[in-house]
């Protein structure tokens, strides 16, 4: 797979993007292109008023460039453009002056447009720019919430993609996080019930516990107690709020050694993952008996247990969310995962390379496949097994991409 070494951006100091963040600007019209609009739209009034014959009533039309600068420009844009139309009006009576009452309200009009075209350009920027604050914030947030992708460990690369669907795709309920500890690399991807801002709280408690249980618990199943423990917690303060309790389906991975070419895996009442291998068509994990969701081990008395899966290296595990497999068409029929999967790493397939390339490929496919709706979250993670000398080749500073976080594609914007 060729890669194309991007051009290097500048270095933003901490100081400047502290800046940025704290004092985003709202966009608006370059001079140039400000002055090329005002001039060009002038030049057709005052070209039409002459063909016309009636210069007069047709320089009324110069009050719509302060409307427009107001809707796109900045505050002084405003100004200007307010005042150009207001002269523009002036002279055009005067040179050709009329019925004295029409020419007065023509200006008086023009000049209160005008005004208010200023007002209103203020009140524009300054909601704008507090939406940029707002948003500048929760994109904070969602960083700390979800760490970007792909993340590096020594066992795995894992990449992947997320998309809520409400918020305007801040927040969502999908989940998934990563954790490089002593026990191996350990992955969790979970479905919060509910969606959008809601199921915020019960998001943060499960990535919580699972950033600290994970370096803790040395095995599998104590890591998901504690995540259980940290949902029914939440559960807890939730019915003192007034609010609604939630459970979690998720599955948590933890990675062996690259000898023994195995994973451990619990599966919280969440969807199967697929096992891709470069030398043969993908297939569903075998995970025997499916426990509760988190949030209801109260409910049911068998313990989770952990279920030893076959993960060789040069494969791909494959981990989503429901947002991929009951996505439906227009006529509602559901997403066939397995059959586009096998032709999306088939030899004439999109996704050549399993991993980045395979989740942004089934991306775009449920995309086309669910158009113009999406209907759930969507999560997709692929851990693709590498071996220590891959690693270090990726850790390397002298090849291009490479770093601790190396990316394939430019980040979705």
């Amino acid at each position: 797979m060729e890669q194309q070494q991007a051009a290097p951006r500048p270095q933003q100091s901490p100081d400047q993007a502290q800046r940025v963040q704290e004092h985003p600007q709202p966009k608006a019209l370059s001079t140039s292109a400000f002055l090329a609009w005002v001039l060009g739209l002038t030049l057709l009034v005052f070209g039409l008023s002459f063909l016309a014959g009636s210069e007069t009533r047709l320089v009324g039309l110069l009050i719509f460039l302060p409307a427009i600068a107001a809707s796109v420009g900045t505050v002084r844009q405003t100004q200007a453009a307010s005042a150009w139309a207001t002269a523009g009006g002036a002279i055009s009576v005067a040179r050709n002056p009329g019925y004295h009452l029409d020419d007065a309200i023509t200006l008086v009009l023009t000049l209160l447009f005008a005004v208010l075209a200023v007002f209103g350009a203020r009140w524009r920027i300054a909601r704008d720019t507090e939406l940029l604050r707002l948003r500048s914030t929760a994109a904070v947030l969602q960083q700390h919430i979800l760490h970007p992708l792909p993340e590096l460990t020594s066992q795995v690369r894992v990449d992947g993609v997320f998309e809520p669907l409400q918020e305007d795709k801040l927040f969502g309920g999908d989940i998934y996080d990563v954790a490089d500890t002593p026990f191996g690399t350990r992955v969790l991807i979970g479905d919060v019930q509910g969606k959008g801002l809601s199921a915020v709280g019960v998001a943060f408690a499960v990535l919580g516990g699972f950033r600290e249980a994970a370096h803790r618990e040395p095995t599998l199943t104590g890591l998901v107690g504690a995540l259980e423990t940290s949902v029914v917690r939440h559960n807890a303060y939730a019915r003192h709020s007034g609010e609604p309790e939630r459970f979690v389906t998720a599955l948590v991975v933890s990675v062996d050694p690259l000898d023994r070419g195995t994973a451990q895996v619990v599966n919280c009442g969440h969807l199967t993952p697929f096992l891709v291998r470069d030398s043969s068509p993908p297939d569903t994990v075998r995970l025997g008996a499916t426990g509760v969701p988190l949030g209801l081990a109260s409910l049911v008395r068998e313990e989770r247990s952990a279920a030893g899966v076959c993960f060789p290296p040069d494969s791909t595990m494959l981990l989503y969310t429901d947002g991929l497999s009951e996505a439906r068409d227009g006529h509602g029929a559901f997403y066939p995962l397995a059959e586009r999967l096998a032709a999306l790493v088939g030899p004439a397939g999109a996704a050549d390379a399993p991993g980045a390339r395979l989740a942004r490929a089934l991306r775009d496919d449920v995309r086309a496949f669910s158009h113009p709706y999406q209907q759930d979250d969507l999560a997709v993670l692929t851990l693709r097994r590498i071996s220590p000398a891959d690693h270090a080749r990726a850790a390397s500073p002298g090849i291009a991409g490479a770093g601790p976080n190396p990316r394939e594609d430019p980040p979705e914007g």
